[in-house]
């Protein structure tokens, strides 16, 4: 390869795999399976249908998996750890976004989930030392979270049902065990391989919703469903099998803080309205829509100059404390 070529080609290569390109990469595959999720609710009940999605995705990431013997046998001396993580990301976060998302409305869910980025914030804040919120941060994470309810008010109708406080409460601790998910693994996953983690914490986690399903939903194991449903399960675990390998994958990295990493999941509603408009025939782009998106754009900006501030700092003082 000439000596041109190739220093377009690593200059490619860093640019794709730096951690704001793999974030957005990841942000957008999960902006994806909304319409996928609704089509599969309409033939099984939640948690088999979430249990069958990871208990799937895992499946998928085991074949890319090197030197497989040896890494399944390293991941076995940290059972517990992986059984913590599957617990935490899979069972209990899913379980509990299934089951929070059908007692509210699409609106205030669409608002309390995408309240993760503050959550995980608070988590860091509380167990990792180098990850301390600043009023910067906290601004720029409340300036996100409002143009997240900005997209959402705007594109659906708000109606008060009594079942609401029990949906809030449940997508309030599906934050809280989601944000302590990410720290768990930023913190103590440092040694093993991200497509390890993610494809046993999947089949493990996956096989426990299946698991639930059955006292809970009584599902019905022997029904043959639709194309469209089959098409709908298989394209949510290659994203689930994707997304999170990506996401453990960049938690694990050297110097990326939680909260920083997390404030990219802004940009999940902006990508998921994008697609209703190009795919659904009614949508098309709102003003209030475009206003949400534009406030989640400057808060996004200000992480990252906030970001950058933070490594320059850290620079000079290094350079300081050397002479």
């Amino acid at each position: 390869m000439p000596k041109f070529a190739e220093t377009i080609f690593q200059i490619m290569k860093k640019f794709f795999l730096s951690t704001t390109v793999l974030a957005i990469i990841a942000c957008l595959l999960w902006a994806t399976p909304f319409t996928a999720i609704k089509i599969g609710l309409k033939y099984t009940t939640p948690l088999q249908f979430a249990g069958l999605r990871f208990f799937l995705s895992g499946l998928i990431i085991l074949p890319f998996i090197k030197d497989f013997r040896v890494k399944v046998k390293e991941a076995s001396k940290r059972w517990r750890f992986v059984l913590w993580v599957a617990l935490l990301q899979t069972t209990f976060l899913y379980g509990l976004f299934y089951t929070g998302i059908s007692y509210v409305p699409g609106a205030l869910g669409a608002m309390l989930i995408g309240a993760q980025p503050l959550f995980a914030a608070i988590m860091a804040h509380i167990m990792l030392r180098n990850d301390k919120m600043s009023w910067q941060k906290v601004f720029a994470i409340l300036l996100g979270l409002s143009g997240v309810c900005i997209i959402s008010l705007g594109r659906a109708d708000f109606v008060f049902t009594t079942t609401i406080p029990i949906g809030v409460g449940i997508l309030l601790l599906n934050n809280i065990v989601g944000s302590t998910g990410n720290v768990i693994v930023s913190r103590d996953a440092k040694n093993m391989p991200p497509r390890v983690l993610a494809s046993f914490s999947m089949i493990i986690g996956g096989a426990m919703l299946l698991l639930f399903s059955i006292p809970i939903e009584h599902p019905n194991w022997t029904a043959v469903h639709p194309g469209e449903y089959y098409i709908s399960l298989g394209w949510l675990a290659m994203v689930s099998a994707l997304a999170i390998t990506i996401w453990f994958g960049l938690l694990g990295r050297e110097g990326v803080k939680v909260s920083n990493l997390n404030t990219w999941k802004f940009i999940i509603p902006i990508f998921g309205a994008c697609l209703s408009w190009l795919v659904l025939p009614n949508e098309n782009p709102d003003t209030i829509s475009l206003i949400g998106m534009f406030v989640i754009a400057c808060s996004l900006l200000l992480v990252n100059f906030l970001n950058r501030r933070a490594q320059k700092a850290q620079v000079r003082l290094s350079s300081m404390a050397s002479h």
